[in-house]
């Protein structure tokens, strides 16, 4: 019997579609609100063909969550982009393979 195949392709695919779910489910916004959103983005991006949940998708799904965040003012931009770029300084400068871990 082979291992089933994991449900996400990477990591933070999971964990941002599992901080959406918490959001919605502590009231920052009603799921019905989070649909129409991302549909819009994925409208924008012409994102019109099948999605397969990879790389395309997430981002979608990232770009449309740092939104809702900025207009619901529970996050500011400036401070959405700081956290964006730490996180890719690290993930950069971390070796294949080894967790990436974040500075200070």
């Amino acid at each position: 019997m082979s291992a089933p195949e994991p449900v996400f392709s990477e990591p933070w695919h999971a964990q941002v579609f599992a901080l959406t779910v918490h959001l919605s489910e502590a009231g920052h916004f009603a799921w019905p609100d989070w649909v129409r959103a991302f549909s819009a983005t994925l409208k924008r991006h012409g994102l019109t063909r099948d999605l397969d949940g990879g790389h395309d998708y997430f981002c979608a799904w990232l770009e449309t969550l740092e939104s809702m965040l900025t207009d619901r003012g529970l996050a500011a931009p400036d401070e959405i982009a700081r956290i964006r770029a730490g996180w890719e300084a690290a993930y950069l400068s971390t070796p294949h393979g080894a967790p990436v871990q974040l500075a200070d």
